[in-house]
C-alpha cells in the first residue's frame, strides 16, 4: 500500500479534479498502485450490491494511443495531434465498465440505476488515486466510438464502458478547489 498524502477529507474531496496539465509523463505508475485504488473503488455503493463493475487497465502504448485517437478524433476525421500525444504519453488508462446484460437481456430497466451502480466507484477510484499522489482525468469522449474501442480491447458485449480515466503521477500535489457557484445558488429547500 502506498503512503497517503496528508489530506483532510474536505481537502481530498475539493481538490480532486482533472489535472492533466500537471501529469508527470516520465514517471511510471506501478500497476500495484492502480490495484490499490481499484480495491478502494470497489467499496463504493452500488445497486442491489450486484458489484458488476470491471476496470480495464491499459498500459500498452499502442492501445493508449488508440484511445486518444478514438477519444479526440471526429468520427471519420483526424485526431487532434496534441491531445492524442497526451493520451499516448499518459502511463496508465483505466476504463470503468459495468455488466449491463445477463443472458442477452438488460439487467437494468433504465440507465439511472446502471450508472448509479458504477459512477460512485469511478469517483472513489479518482479520490484514492489523488490520496496516493496520482492525478486523473475523467473523460467520456471515447464513448462516441465505443464499438471500435470494444473491438480493439476485447470488451465483451454484455459489458458497458462508462468512463476513461488517464492516470499519472503529478508534478506537485498542491491543488486548489475549482471555481464553483455557491451552494445557495444550487440548493432548493423543500421545493424548487
Amino acid at each position: 500500500m502506498a503512503e497517503l498524502l496528508p489530506l483532510s477529507p474536505d481537502e481530498l474531496l475539493s481538490t480532486t479534479r482533472s489535472v492533466r496539465r500537471r501529469f508527470d509523463f516520465d514517471r511510471p505508475v506501478p500497476t500495484a498502485l492502480i490495484y490499490d485504488c481499484i480495491e478502494i473503488a470497489t467499496q463504493a455503493p452500488n445497486g442491489s450490491n450486484r458489484q458488476g463493475w470491471h476496470f480495464l487497465v491499459i498500459t500498452d502504448p499502442a492501445k493508449r494511443r488508440l484511445l486518444g485517437e478514438l477519444s479526440l478524433g471526429e468520427v471519420g476525421g483526424p485526431p487532434v495531434a496534441e491531445e492524442e500525444n497526451y493520451f499516448a504519453r499518459t502511463p496508465v488508462h483505466v476504463i470503468a465498465c459495468i455488466t449491463s446484460m445477463d443472458d442477452g437481456k438488460p439487467i437494468y430497466s433504465n440507465p439511472a440505476p446502471m450508472y448509479g451502480s458504477i459512477l460512485p466507484a469511478v469517483w472513489s477510484f479518482c479520490l484514492a488515486a489523488r490520496a496516493r499522489g496520482l492525478g486523473t482525468r475523467w473523460t467520456t469522449r471515447f464513448l462516441h466510438r465505443i464499438g471500435e474501442a470494444a473491438d480493439a480491447l476485447n470488451i465483451p458485449a454484455d459489458v458497458t464502458p462508462v468512463a476513461l480515466i488517464p492516470v499519472a503521477f503529478t508534478k506537485g500535489t498542491d491543488f486548489k478547489p475549482g471555481p464553483r457557484v455557491p451552494a445557495d445558488q444550487v440548493v432548493h429547500l423543500n421545493s424548487w
